[in-house]
């Protein structure tokens, strides 16, 4: 694969998702703007993904102040932040990566001006390690879970795309496939910007994983067909309760699968798990732009234009249809949640 987000000759390299599965482009990020629009258009896109990237935009920009005055830098290192904050407002990894640099900065904030920005750059590319290490950490505890024979239902697109590489679903996937599970997968599409068909066939077809397309509003009717056994999905944001804010659709699912007495699994990395966030209640739904449900993926419009349109990127599905949360430290029920990661990060 590709590296999904990577620091490169002082540039923050992006592989541009918005062009996949027809074209695999490449997007040099010159400047934190740029980083910014990536991932306000869904170029990167994926919860762990949007975080490395952000710390790297944090990085990337803090380069480029040139001053020797301290307040002056940490000013405009702040507003950098402040910026990357905007683009996307309910994936917690991008709030918790620009909160750890700017723990970095302060920790730091005695040394030259230079040292400062290599040590932001070091700590963005930490971050893209550790990122890459839950994720196989996250595989090998969620693959246990699965048995040979299993068809997977997943939502939209949790895997190395998602994250600095290799996946939290579908590392999950992965896990599974390398450990010798004759196992199938069954993507949604995941409408309405189809990050299952574009994204998640691509790549584990890219893995020579068996892969199946289906559209959202099948996997009810294959769930009661008994073609499904296990369901695992990704999420943007946990809340200390155990409640998950996933991709639009997924609650429909949980609750599917709930009433089909089908294991439900989250996988995500600690960073995803927002403790001071006491229930999904108070998770906020991005609202994203009517154009996205309007056609299918830049086709002609399929409805009337003036018509009336919703289009949340997400949904929360509740702790009691969730069977069990897959992260690094291994699998735990939504009421352990709290106690597990109330301690820190």
């Amino acid at each position: 694969m590709i590296p999904t987000v990577e620091w490169k000759d002082g540039v923050v390299r992006l592989l541009d998702q918005s062009k996949l599965p027809g074209r695999v482009d490449i997007l040099d990020c010159h400047d934190y703007f740029t980083v910014a629009d990536a991932i306000r258009e869904l170029r990167v896109r994926g919860a762990p993904a949007i975080g490395v990237t952000a710390a790297m935009g944090v990085a990337l920009g803090a380069q480029a102040v040139q001053c020797s005055d301290h307040r002056e830098f940490r000013a405009a290192v702040l507003k950098i932040c402040d910026h990357l904050a905007t683009t996307r407002p309910t994936a917690v990894n991008l709030f918790w990566a620009i909160e750890r640099m700017k723990r970095v900065f302060d920790k730091n904030r005695d040394c030259s001006i230079e040292d400062i920005q290599t040590h932001l750059v070091n700590e963005a590319i930490a971050i893209q390690q550790e990122d890459i290490a839950m994720c196989r950490n996250i595989g090998q505890h969620g693959a246990q879970l699965i048995q040979d024979g299993q068809t997977i239902l997943t939502h939209c697109n949790a895997g190395a795309l998602a994250t600095a590489g290799y996946g939290t679903a579908l590392g999950v996937v992965r896990a599974a496939w390398e450990s010798g599970k004759n196992i199938h997968v069954l993507a949604d599409e995941t409408r309405p910007v189809l990050q299952g068909a574009r994204l998640t066939v691509w790549e584990l077809m890219q893995d020579g994983i068996p892969v199946t397309l289906i559209t959202d509003n099948m996997a009810g009717s294959f769930m009661r067909q008994g073609k499904i056994q296990v369901c695992v999905v990704g999420a943007d944001r946990i809340a200390a309760n155990g409640d998950v804010a996933n991709k639009i659709g997924t609650y429909s699912i949980a609750v599917l699968a709930k009433v089909h007495g089908i294991p439900f699994y989250v996988a995500a990395p600690s960073s995803t798990i927002d403790i001071a966030t006491p229930t999904g209640d108070s998770i906020p739904i991005e609202e994203r732009n009517r154009a996205e449900v309007l056609s299918v993926y830049g086709s002609e419009c399929i409805a009337p234009d003036d018509v009336k349109v919703l289009n949340p990127a997400f949904d929360i599905t509740p702790a009691e249809y969730v069977t069990g949360i897959i992260t690094e430290r291994g699998v735990f029920t939504p009421k352990e949640i709290a106690g597990e990661f109330s301690s820190g990060r």
